[in-house]
């Protein structure tokens, strides 16, 4: 059995931290700049840089049969950059391609003229944008082919590009899938407080939500994220789309500049958000990729917002329902929400216009009583158990409600 090569970096090795407002800057189109791409032999080794104007997630791993090393990310533009000349002249490199292989990510092959193993990998940004730098040392068949094999990860197992069928509204008979989606994340590490890291943190947190709610039965959960790295924002939404998500639940913990704000609050998408919220999704995504059963890879973009806009009106109530018992389901087992614990909010993962979804803050990093809190085992698992009433709950009056409809 082959194993994965165990040099799998997504975007892990940028900036620390990054501004929250930067998460939505991180999923668009990366431009090659300064020095651009280049490819150098030298001392029996290959180094290759990338020079771009933003940071981009990111993954590197090698095939076998010819031997190749294969580079992607989303999304690089290789205007400006001729693989017949990074390949001219270089004796380990059989062949080299670069570009597009699917929306929204960018593909470069190297064909390597024989075994070589990924000695180093990492990006570095700073104000101006992005390095990615890879350097290859000679290998030998054995190792190589024991190494070789693309990684597992959600974020690279999306679309063919057709559109999925569509998915029945659950009326309670078949398993209720959750997809759990921690937030932040590899180069966005969101709030850090006293060395707790957001990403870190509800990471954990979700991994222990999957168990509590696999244990409970009749619920299937995915993770957007089982790691950490980074995951565009919309690519959430994708990943939940994907694996025919019933609910769609984004985990937070924030952290204010100023005030004493503590207890966990749940947002749903504000109704003066969805317009806006569909023309981005419309203006950005696949258009195979918008609704499920539905492909509007040929509708113009008045068509896709009218469809769009009559599946929210179904979708906004079920997700107020949704969070509304996620507020009780969390109260009654932690006694910790906010004040005012529902809210409405323009936040990107919440804007699927055919999956009921919910944001919860579970807290505030910068309250020292929240923050005991978050990092406490047990109250997590309190945390958790309320989740899973509150779904098995809003499950069952939503199929309710649904099977009155149908009549």
């Amino acid at each position: 059995m082959r194993r994965i090569l165990t040099v799998f970096l997504l975007g892990l090795t940028l900036l620390a931290a990054l501004p929250a407002a930067a998460q939505q800057e991180l999923t668009g189109l990366a431009r090659l700049t300064g020095a651009g791409a280049a490819l150098v032999e030298r001392n029996g080794r290959l180094e290759l840089s990338l020079e771009m104007s933003q940071s981009v997630p990111w993954r590197v791993f090698t095939l076998d049969g010819p031997p190749r090393v294969v580079l992607d990310l989303s999304e690089l533009d290789w205007t400006g950059a001729d693989p017949d000349a990074l390949a001219a002249g270089l004796s380990r490199v059989a062949a080299l391609s670069a570009g597009t292989f699917r929306p929204g990510w960018s593909r470069m092959v190297i064909e390597l003229g024989g075994p070589m193993r990924v000695a180093e990998a990492g990006m570095t940004t700073d104000a101006t944008g992005a390095r990615l730098d890879l350097r290859l040392e000679d290998s030998d068949a054995e190792s190589f082919a024991a190494a070789a094999g693309a990684p597992e990860s959600a974020l690279f197992r999306l679309t063919d590009g057709a559109a999925l069928p569509a998915r029945p509204r659950q009326r309670g008979a078949g398993p209720l899938t959750v997809v759990i989606d921690p937030g932040h994340g590899g180069i966005d590490p969101g709030a850090e407080r006293d060395g707790v890291r957001e990403s870190d943190l509800m990471l954990t947190f979700a991994r222990e939500l999957k168990e509590v709610l696999l244990r409970a039965g009749n619920i299937d959960v995915v993770l957007t994220r089982d790691d950490d790295i980074f995951v565009p924002l919309e690519t959430r939404v994708t990943i939940a789309r994907r694996a025919g998500a019933d609910v769609f639940l984004s985990f937070h913990a924030d952290a204010l500049a100023e005030g004493r704000a503590h207890g966990a609050t749940v947002y749903t998408l504000a109704t003066d958000a969805s317009d806006e919220a569909s023309e981005k999704l419309a203006e950005r995504h696949d258009r195979a990729d918008l609704l499920a059963g539905v492909d509007l890879s040929d509708t113009d973009d008045e068509v896709a917002l009218v469809l769009m806009d009559l599946a929210r009106t179904e979708t906004a109530p079920r997700s107020n329902a949704l969070a509304d018992a996620l507020v009780e389901g969390i109260y009654s087992a932690t006694q910790s929400t906010y004040k005012t614990p529902r809210h409405q909010a323009a936040f990107s993962v919440l804007k699927a216009p055919d999956i009921p979804s919910a944001l919860v803050e579970l807290g505030f990093l910068s309250s020292e009583r929240d923050r005991e809190k978050l990092t406490d085992p047990d109250w997590r698992r309190q945390a958790a158990l309320g989740i899973r009433d509150a779904l098995l709950y809003w499950s069952i009056e939503d199929a309710a409600l649904a099977d009155r409809l149908r009549r």
